[in-house]
């Protein structure tokens, strides 16, 4: 029996036929959703995981859906079983060629399978009101300069708010105010990233936001 063959139907209509099968938005969406970017690793620093799972708890607490890659290995599985165990909805999208890799988590309140990873950075965004960055790796690096750079172009105005744990996004912040200061984006660019050391800093980063 293939992989497909074993996967349940409505994954594999994602999979065979994404033209028919493509939710760029939830249309019955009604409760705050929150896409988290994170690594599909633990990293070194034990904070990032118990952080991480701060933050699945804290989302079921408020009420929010967790929008992620539907990755059950890393900061990925963390957070969603955390946010799963505490009662939150979650909204997996992972493309075909990360199932294996990412350990597709298909228990999900919603577990979308696309065909690229541009379809599932857009489908997760599409799907969220606030953008969340924890810890992770160049993946969460070009999650983060994608949806900064809609930002910076009008295309979508969703706060983004980065979780500097022990100060793990400090170098990252620095390369920004060094882009702004050799003159390749207006100051403004600055003002569209939010930072909080802690799921608690970032919870209420989010509720004033989306209030």
């Amino acid at each position: 029996m293939t992989r497909d063959a074993q996967l349940p139907l409505y994954i594999k209509r994602a999979i065979t036929g994404q033209k028919r099968f493509h939710p760029i938005k939830d249309l019955g969406m009604s409760q705050k959703s929150v896409c988290v970017y994170c690594g599909s690793r633990s990293g070194a620093d034990p904070a990032f995981t118990a952080e991480a799972e701060a933050l699945g708890l804290a989302l079921a607490h408020q009420g929010w859906r967790l929008v992620y890659g539907a990755g059950d290995v890393g900061l990925m599985g963390v957070v969603a079983r955390s946010a799963q165990d505490a009662g939150a909805e979650t909204f997996g999208v992972i493309p075909t060629h990360l199932l294996q890799w990412e350990v597709g988590k298909t228990d999900l309140t919603k577990f979308i399978v696309t065909e690229t990873m541009h379809e599932r950075k857009k489908v997760m965004v599409m799907n969220a009101d606030a953008i969340v960055v924890m810890p992770g790796g160049a993946g969460s690096l070009d999650e983060f300069f994608e949806v900064l750079t809609w930002r910076q172009l009008g295309l979508h105005n969703k706060p983004i708010v980065l979780m500097d744990v022990n100060g793990y996004w400090a170098p990252l912040q620095g390369l920004l105010d060094h882009v702004v200061h050799q003159g390749f984006a207006e100051a403004s660019l600055l003002d569209f990233v939010q930072t909080g050391s802690s799921a608690a800093e970032v919870c209420d980063i989010l509720r004033r936001a989306l209030s």
